[in-house]
């Protein structure tokens, strides 16, 4: 079982692996990108918290900035849909911790930035940089995890995504709160974490147990996909795009998950806002309306791992039935956001509730993609679902800051949440999977 460089380099391999032994790697890989991407996104998801300091600064509206926003998301889109093919052709280790680094780079970049064109320039270098992570890592996990254990693998995957939304908020939180920097230093300290993530996943993983120099137990070998995908199809980028884009599921996939997307980025970019009020450093309970907003990606990473769970155990690894349940409640959770008039601790409550059922979905989301395409283009398959998801975010954040421009609500975010969480349900409907 070494993964020494004759391993990488394919010349070693070994007899089937224990059943005990294969697990403990499978897990370690698994473990080895929850990690990595544990850090991700305090390269992306701290801009809310910027948001204040900027317009203070720079003098930047609402609008620009949402679309500032949006720039970020429609090229982590552009670069989903070129880079999951490339993490089938090079597979994933190289290509995610590539990201990490160039990100923290990009990251630095835009702390200087001194208006808008620079401020977006750096900003959506950023996106793309930042869409080498998720399906390089998806891809590594669909090669060590049988098709009945992905709603599990996915499941854990996600929550690290959510808690890496804790982080982002958390970091954030105490730049912005605690050491009363300026907006810079949110671009600057939190992207160090992810930094280290990289390089540790590139040392720690592999991208198939081949590269690890095993070979997989029978167990693993007869737990046959649920697609069929000629090896003709795999031979090229082209093949592999169509064979995935072929598929309708992946349509009604990725517009489903483009309404969620837009939902939980909705949150992500605008709840921040909502609670960085004027006064909102005067909480009630003695508790700062930002550290509230924490409630938010906490809720989303346990979510993340309780839909994952249940698509398995619960409903036989059908996805599209935890989807619905997930997306009609988080409609409900943000409706009650903002009509209903809360105290401190039951706003936090309902807050982490609106982040469980709003986020919860896409365990079940990202374990369609092999499940739909297969393990060998699981990740242009993910890529291609991750495009829609980032377009449709990236299109809803100019209008959605225009709304609060125009009307001075923050609040509006959740009737917003809740409309587009109503549409994903209803996509999600074609699905049956």
């Amino acid at each position: 079982m070494s993964t020494t460089g004759k391993a990488d380099s394919g010349t070693q391999i070994v007899a089937p692996a224990p059943e005990d032994a294969f697990r403990r790697l499978k897990w370690r890989m698994l473990l080895a990108a929850m990690f990595c991407y544990f850090f991700f996104y305090t390269g992306r998801q701290t801009f809310g918290f910027a948001i204040p300091g900027i317009q203070e600064d720079l003098g930047l509206s609402k609008t620009t900035l949402g679309a500032i926003s949006g720039i970020l998301l429609w090229s982590y889109a552009a670069g989903q849909f070129v880079n999951g093919n490339l993490a089938d052709k090079f597979g994933g280790r190289k290509m995610m911790a590539g990201g990490a680094i160039l990100s923290t780079i990009l990251n630095w970049f835009t702390s200087f930035s001194t208006g808008p064109k620079t401020l977006g320039l750096f900003w959506g270098a950023n996106g793309y940089a930042q869409s080498l992570g998720w399906p390089s890592g998806g891809r590594v996990i669909s090669n060590w995890w049988t098709p009945h254990e992905r709603g599990r693998s996915f499941g854990f995957y996600t929550f690290a995504a959510g808690m890496a939304s804790v982080l982002a908020f958390v970091t954030s939180t105490i730049v912005v709160d605690t050491l009363d920097l300026d907006w810079q230093w949110i671009f600057r300290v939190p992207v160090l974490l992810m930094l280290v993530g990289g390089v540790t996943f590139y040392l720690v993983a592999r991208d198939t147990p081949a590269k690890a120099g095993v070979t997989p137990p029978a167990s693993y070998a007869g737990d046959e996909e649920h697609a069929e995908v000629s090896t003709a199809a795999q031979e090229s980028s082209l093949g592999r795009y169509r064979a995935v884009l072929g598929k309708p599921k992946i349509w009604s996939t990725g517009i489903a998950i483009g309404f969620q997307n837009a939902a939980r980025y909705g949150l992500l970019i605008w709840v921040p806002v909502y609670f960085l009020g004027k006064d909102w450093k005067t909480g009630a309970g003695g508790i700062s309306p930002v550290w509230i907003s924490v409630a938010l990606p906490v809720g989303m990473a346990v979510g993340a791992l309780v839909n994952g769970q249940i698509s398995d155990r619960l409903f036989g690894a059908r996805r599209d039935r935890p989807i619905i349940l997930f997306m009609l409640l988080g409609a409900a959770a943000a409706l009650a956001m903002y009509l209903a008039p809360f105290g401190t601790a039951a706003g936090i409550a309902l807050l982490f509730l609106t982040g469980f059922f709003v986020y919860g979905p896409q365990s079940s989301f990202w374990a369609l993609c092999p499940d739909i395409a297969g393990k060998r283009m699981a990740g242009t398959a993910t890529g291609v679902v991750n495009f829609f998801a980032y377009l449709f975010a990236g299109t809803a954040e100019p209008l959605i800051g225009h709304l609060m421009d125009s009307t001075g609500d923050t609040g509006l975010i959740f009737p917003v949440v809740a409309g587009s969480c109503l549409c994903s349900a209803l996509v999600a409907l074609t699905i049956r999977r």
